[in-house]
């Protein structure tokens, strides 16, 4: 068959639209308001931001998003900035406004007008009682898709309860499934429920963006925190469903397969093996110059090793102990056994293939000292258009002369609430 060589960036073959997505990203010619604060609208609103969307964040004038003084703050040549904020509000556009006044919801409105996708993550009802309901934007944009992110839903008996990350993963089934059996549930140590929100709003909104740029219609995208988390729990509700089986805490356990767990090494550090396929589990007990273990009946098979888990996981850790990380990893890679350390960020941060991947991303920033500021890179990668970090989470009201004057053609005397 023929091959067709992919075309390059300046191909005179290519086509000029997209030589604009390869420079300016797939999302060029997007714009994207963003009500939200704290978490879950942010950061969805952030995975638009990275591929080309025109994301204009509003925030309330004087304080702006709680977000900024959110974590650990990093010093910067005149103060500290929260490094949570550098990374959620990266690629935006920066305004305030009250949306607590008439004039502040007229103005929401107009950029609405002018924009295709609203990510909000207030409780239910609040944007109502603000003046700014759906049936307002449709009014000023038919098509505009209305994404609201909160604890349960828009729906249901529990709609009106506050809601954040942490009660979500421990009403989503996260919670009680994550930790050791004879020790309380234990937290995820990063927001995960609002991460998981993020990215299943970030998806709907595309979802309905495609319908809205081919039919003319807009539509409101419901994204509960609770729902997302349960949305990843395999096939807990089916096994409990037609079976009556509750999935318990297990610790570093792979229930449904052995081995897979964490194992420490002679120098005190700890590698993730999974060796519960039955070639890798044969690879496994060569790596450890076992090759017996592979007929012993206790793990001939994986039933029989899950029978004997614990057992299995004593003479892989008696291995692992005996050397160390770097050792058991080289012999373990060697022979084609997944296997990996247990990185902190100090590790992820010196790791190559990390740094290979773009992951430690550089991003110029005249306010950090040598003059750039380090987050993590762009996910997914795409080939052709891919994201970028174009800045990092800037200040208060940044942009307010831009999108007001230049997107709304308003001069500072008409835009009192901002």
């Amino acid at each position: 068959m023929e091959q067709i060589e992919p075309q390059q960036p300046g191909d005179p073959e290519e086509p000029e639209e997209l030589a604009a997505y390869r420079e300016r990203g797939p999302l060029a010619g997007v714009r994207v308001i963003e009500l939200g604060s704290f978490v879950a609208a942010p950061a969805a609103a952030r995975i638009l931001a990275d591929f080309g969307a025109d994301v204009i964040k509003v925030e309330a004038p004087g304080a702006g998003d709680e977000l900024r003084q959110w974590g650990e703050l990093v010093p910067t040549t005149d103060g500290a900035i929260s490094a949570w904020w550098l990374l959620l509000a990266r690629n935006k556009r920066l305004v305030t406004l009250d949306l607590r006044s008439a004039d502040g919801q007229a103005l929401a409105l107009r950029l609405i007008a002018h924009s295709q996708i609203v990510i909000e993550n207030f409780r239910p009802g609040r944007l109502e009682e603000w003046g700014l309901s759906e049936e307002r934007m449709r009014a000023v944009n038919p098509a505009v898709v209305l994404v609201r992110i909160s604890g349960y839903g828009q729906t249901g008996p529990a709609r009106d309860r506050a809601g954040y990350g942490n009660v979500s993963e421990a009403m989503g089934g996260l919670r009680y499934v994550t930790g050791f059996p004879d020790r309380p549930p234990v937290r995820v140590g990063v927001s995960l429920g609002d991460m998981l929100a993020a990215q299943q709003a970030a998806l709907g909104a595309l979802l309905a963006l495609r319908v809205a740029e081919r039919a003319g219609v807009g539509q409101v995208v419901d994204v509960a925190l609770t729902e997302s988390v349960f949305a990843m729990t395999e096939g807990m509700l089916t096994e409990y469903a037609h079976k009556g089986v509750v999935r318990e805490r297990t610790g570093n356990k792979l229930l449904r397969a052995a081995p897979s767990n964490v194992y420490r090494t002679g120098d005190g550090r700890w590698i993730a093996i999974s060796g519960n396929g039955e070639n890798v589990f044969r690879r496994l007990a060569r790596a450890m110059g076992q090759p017996e273990l592979a007929s012993d009946p206790r793990f001939t098979d994986n039933r029989a090793r899950i029978a004997h888990d614990d057992e299995l996981d004593a003479i892989i850790e008696a291995w692992t102990a005996s050397r160390p990380l770097a050792e058991a990893q080289a012999a373990l890679d060697a022979a084609g056994v997944p296997a990996g350390p247990v990185m902190s960020i100090a590790d992820i941060a010196a790791d190559p293939q990390f740094q290979a991947r773009g992951m430690i991303a550089r991003t110029p920033d005249a306010r950090f000292a040598g003059g750039e500021v380090v987050m993590p890179g762009v996910v997914p990668r795409l080939t052709v258009t891919p994201g970028a970090i174009r800045h990092a989470g800037g200040e208060l009201a940044a942009d307010n002369d831009a999108v007001f004057g230049d997107l709304l053609g308003l001069d500072a005397d008409r835009r009192t609430d901002a």
